[in-house]
């Protein structure tokens, strides 16, 4: 059980708060946002999820800038408290179509009714969007999407030629849209994080793909779905041998409890009639080898006594059809280093780069990497003392976070929607996007 629940802003604000059992002191989000923003325990930059200060548990997960807050004097499950925060920004999501600060303080009213809904004296009672349908009955005030900053590049959809902005899934689940009516559409995510870990020379020696399957539904009246996946997937470590190279082999996957596996083991089919709001259709896990997005090529020299130089090169291995955003590649240095002068490529647009004095790091920052481009940074690092030992092993490793958008890497792929039809006329819009993220991309030096 919980007792109390609050979301705040990337400010401090309390947008958001609700105690429900009356057991932890009122000034809980004050002692909170002190301790997070001024974190400084174990040597940690951020605070991590769950921490405690004077006897009371804090439990909390970032959504899109806001913080969502638990707190109990118990001793509870941490993965339990915030898989529930989580869920409940979701449901909120699902309601309010906008997760922002504007979109809560408009509908505060909206919220209260579904947090009363989800929670009850702390112990948790749904989270269901389908459930809740059924008790909160207040209607959302819709936030313009048209103004909002785009969260990633890949709010981007696209079908063939077509695009859709991301607004397109900024709808709530349960209001209608001007003039009462509502459009018949259906989004589909293939969403992979990736983990790599790249040897000093550059052979891969981990890798791994936590891969979901996600869907939202905008149709009316729940007809009945099917989505067919690749007919040459299989499952279990088992078939590894037996297949060839080109197929698609999961170490592990489950699916939702609305899916129905009846066909599935014949031609790859799931059927199911799909719930309000967003939820995962499949959860998936691959190790078997693939080619990574990226290849990251590292090398320190010494130039004098306290002098040194690094160079950064990063190289792009997908099609050239296809862009990355959001890129950022980060570098530990020796904890003597004083100063960091940067030298980018001639004719370099959209790059950052930062030595973070706080922890000795190098940040270099890309907007965009087109598929099959290279990219290099050279960094000239002036010491405090006389280097002792091999440089190399006082630096690194490098880490590299990234977006690609309409790119996976376990070939996983959706290869029809189908929908049940009410009538002849009845054609809903389908929509499908992958999206593949660095869970953990890491080169040694």
């Amino acid at each position: 059980m919980i007792s109390q629940f609050f979301v705040l802003s990337q400010r401090g604000d309390n947008i958001v708060f609700r105690d429900y059992r009356g057991e932890v002191p009122k000034g809980s989000a004050e002692i909170f946002f002190r301790k997070v923003k001024f974190w400084k325990e174990d040597g940690e930059e951020e605070a991590p999820p769950v921490f405690n200060v004077d006897g009371v548990n804090y439990f909390h997960v970032k959504v899109v800038g806001l913080l969502f807050v638990a707190t109990t004097r118990v001793n509870v499950s941490p993965s339990l408290v915030l898989e529930l925060l989580q869920r409940i920004a979701r449901v909120i999501k699902d309601y309010l179509g906008v997760l922002n600060e504007d979109s809560l303080r408009k509908n505060f009213v909206l919220v209260y009714e579904l947090l009363d809904e989800v929670i009850d004296f702390g112990y948790v009672q749904t989270t269901s969007t389908e459930l809740l349908k059924s008790y909160v009955f207040n209607e959302p005030l819709v936030v313009d999407a048209a103004r909002l900053q785009p969260l990633s590049p890949a709010a981007i959809f696209m079908q063939g030629t077509k695009r859709m902005p991301g607004t397109a899934v900024t709808k709530s689940v349960v209001a209608n849209e001007p003039g009462g009516r509502k459009r018949e559409e259906i989004f589909v995510d293939i969403i992979e994080k990736i983990s790599v870990t790249f040897s000093s020379s550059g052979y891969i020696l981990t890798s791994e793909i936590d891969g979901t399957i996600q869907m939202k539904s905008y149709l009316s009246g729940n007809p009945e779905i099917r989505l067919a996946l690749n007919e040459d997937l299989s499952i279990g470590r088992d078939y590894r041998s037996s297949f060839g190279s080109g197929s698609v082999i999961l170490d592990d996957c489950n699916f939702h409890e609305s899916v129905r596996l009846d066909n599935f083991d014949l031609d790859r089919t799931l059927t199911l009639v799909p719930p309000d709001g967003e939820f995962p259709v499949m959860n998936y896990r691959m190790t078997q080898e693939f080619k990574p997005p990226f290849r990251i090529n590292t090398l320190i020299e010494e130039a004098g006594a306290l002098k040194a130089e690094v160079i950064l090169k990063v190289s792009a291995e997908f099609p050239s059809s296809i862009t990355a955003n959001t890129i950022i590649v980060q570098m530990p240095l020796p904890k003597y280093t004083t100063r960091v002068n940067f030298e980018l490529e001639p004719g370099a647009l959209g790059q950052t780069t930062d030595f973070k004095e706080a922890n000795r790091r190098l940040e270099w920052g890309l907007k965009k990497i087109v598929g099959g481009s290279e990219h290099t940074l050279r960094a000239k690092l002036t010491f405090s003392q006389e280097l002792h030992g091999n440089i190399t092993k006082e630096a690194g490793p490098v880490s590299m976070t990234f977006t690609i958008p309409m790119y996976n890497a376990s070939r996983l792929q959706v290869k029809y929607l189908q929908i049940a039809k009410k009538s002849s006329t009845y054609n809903p819009y389908r929509w499908v996007r992958y999206v593949t993220q660095a869970n953990s991309y890491v080169a040694r030096i």
